[in-house]
């Protein structure tokens, strides 16, 4: 009998028996929480074997704490007020992966069940791929993520109060054949990770600013599309520590150097028979119908789901002109000062780009927000402003283009979000909105370099 691939996983007989088939004792079960945070725990493969068929239980308080496992004091769902209880989760075989560091160990993906799945953000973009189905249409998806690399350590980085980092390569070469050739080893070891973990990059190359690269992962139906991008953040930094280096995400960790963007591409097929929903050859710019309505409610909701794409203090720092990031909501045709680019193509390739988000958005909530909102415009009918052209920064765009420039305002439209409540439920509305503004608050509590310099002696 052939050897089981952990992609041709698809049930749980089939992971019971690629964990049989390896001699595992344990294999590794992970989920990703509101920030996009993969957590989880080495398993029994008996207490394993139970999850495949029942399920298994997880201390909600993963929910309920922010990304340094600082508790919320303003989210309904769980805190002290619960007593921090289990919530059930259930094992997705499909999701079955080698771990290449770790010998034959595999890793599943879990995702919440019960009134936990309201907030769970890969159930969150499984509910909006079925809207997107019971409008006939499959949602697919790429992300390309830009990320720096540092020749430091987790240890190093904390004692030098994470200044003045040393990159991994110095000075500003994008797109360098120098730079990839040089460090070629490095450059294998990812792409060979990203074959081995199914996240398999398309493209690799250095972007502007010392350390920086661009990775472009394989386009797949949403939902895998979702899963690819949030375990190669997670074990691009794992790849990266074990050589001494480290990777990050930060949307801008310098005011010296562009920020760091996680775009998305997207497109809709029709569910009966496969073909683009987007592409119609007679349309200028192959644009069907469908894509115009679809790119017109992705540009009507930006300020309000801006929260989703741009999630953290740091993000906002990245939404200024002249850096490769959209600063209003507008769209182009192979324009990338726009925040939508539409990309014009052929039945396989036409699709447009979300390029507002950052590259420290939680995949899965990206996406869903990115989708959600296409669909939105699809149901109403809507029609996009007029297509920019030229430079969009230099442009003055209609006030209701404008997005929100702080996570508090962006928190706040988020929360006043009809079409937000409609597509992902008050829970997940409520909820995700509060963890915003509890960000917000955690860092109004702190004194920045940039105040002390600016007020300690002069005022």
């Amino acid at each position: 009998m052939s050897r089981l691939e952990p992609r041709a996983v698809k049930t749980p007989a089939d992971a019971r028996r690629i964990v049989e088939a390896r001699g595992l004792s344990h294999v590794k079960v992970g989920m990703f929480d509101i920030d996009g945070v993969m957590l989880g725990k080495y398993m029994h493969k008996e207490k394993f074997f139970h999850a495949l068929e029942a399920g298994f239980a997880f201390c909600d308080v993963v929910l309920g704490w922010d990304s340094k496992d600082e508790l919320y004091d303003n989210v309904s769902f769980t805190g002290w007020h619960t007593g921090y209880p289990d919530a059930p989760l259930r094992i997705v075989p499909e999701s079955c992966r080698g771990v290449p560091a770790e010998g034959e160990m595999l890793l599943f993906l879990a995702e919440f069940t019960g009134p936990a799945a309201e907030l769970c953000p890969r159930g969150l973009l499984r509910r909006v791929l079925e809207r997107a189905r019971g409008l006939g249409f499959e949602a697919f998806g790429s992300l390309e993520y830009e990320f720096f690399l540092f020749q430091e350590t987790p240890e190093s980085v904390r004692e030098k109060g994470f200044r003045h980092l040393r990159p991994f390569t110095p000075d500003m070469m994008g797109y360098s054949m120098l730079r990839s050739s040089v460090h070629s080893e490095l450059y294998h070891e990812l792409l060979g990770l990203a074959e081995a973990m199914d996240f398999p990059i398309e493209g690799l190359h250095t972007e502007t600013g010392p350390g920086v690269l661009e990775a472009a992962i394989a386009v797949d139906g949403a939902l895998a599309a979702a899963d690819k991008g949030a375990l190669f953040k997670t074990f691009t930094k794992v790849w990266a520590q074990r050589r001494g280096l480290m990777a990050t995400f930060m949307a801008k960790w310098s005011p010296d150097y562009p920020g760091q963007s996680g775009h998305i591409h997207l497109s809709l097929r029709h569910a009966d028979g496969g073909a683009s929903a987007f592409f119609d050859a007679d349309a200028p710019h192959g644009m069907s119908a469908i894509q115009r309505h679809f790119v017109a409610g992705q540009q009507a909701l930006m300020p309000e789901f801006l929260a989703m794409f741009a999630p953290t203090i740091n993000s906002y720092t990245r939404l200024i002109p002249g850096f490769w990031a959209p600063t209003d909501a507008t769209w182009g045709v192979e324009n990338r000062t726009t925040a939508l680019r539409v990309i014009p193509g052929g039945d396989k390739s036409q699709r447009v780009e979300y390029r507002l988000g950052s590259a420290d958005a939680n995949p899965y909530l990206a996406l869903a927000a990115a989708i959600g909102a296409g669909l939105y415009g699809i149901e109403q009918g809507l029609e996009p402003d007029e297509a920019v052209r030229g430079n969009a920064y230099e442009l003055e765009h209609p006030a209701h283009q404008a997005l929100p420039r702080t996570l508090w305002e962006a928190a706040q439209r988020l929360k006043a979000s009809a079409p937000a409540r409609a597509l992902f439920g008050d829970a997940f509305v409520e909820h995700f909105a509060a963890t915003r503004e509890w960000e917000e608050r955690q860092f109004r509590r702190h004194i920045t370099d940039w105040e002390l310099d600016r007020y300690f002696e002069i005022i």
